[in-house]
């Protein structure tokens, strides 16, 4: 018997107490890999080797950024609630 399509296109997915992990996972991806694209089309340009260069950068800042998010987020959302009205319930 074939599965349902909406069962083949539902994935499992992790239990909310893995947000505080797997946010700053993706956010120092995405963070890195524009950050260090950047810095190497200015540094190295384009035609000089971006292709080469670029993901050693990406890894490296990478390597800094996960860590750093996790210990930065925590002080830079209580910032944020010092600043910005929260919701009433």
């Amino acid at each position: 018997m074939r599965p349902s399509s909406d069962k083949v296109l539902k994935s499992r997915k992790l239990p909310a107490s893995y947000n505080a992990l797997v946010m700053p996972f993706v956010l120092s991806i995405l963070m890195s890999c524009i950050v260090s694209a950047v810095a190497t089309l200015i540094n190295a340009g384009w035609a000089t080797g971006f292709v080469a260069t670029w993901p050693y950068a990406w890894g490296a800042s990478w390597l800094v950024a996960f860590p750093s998010l996790l210990l930065v987020l925590p002080v830079v959302r209580r910032i944020v609630a010092a600043i910005v009205d929260q919701p009433t319930s």
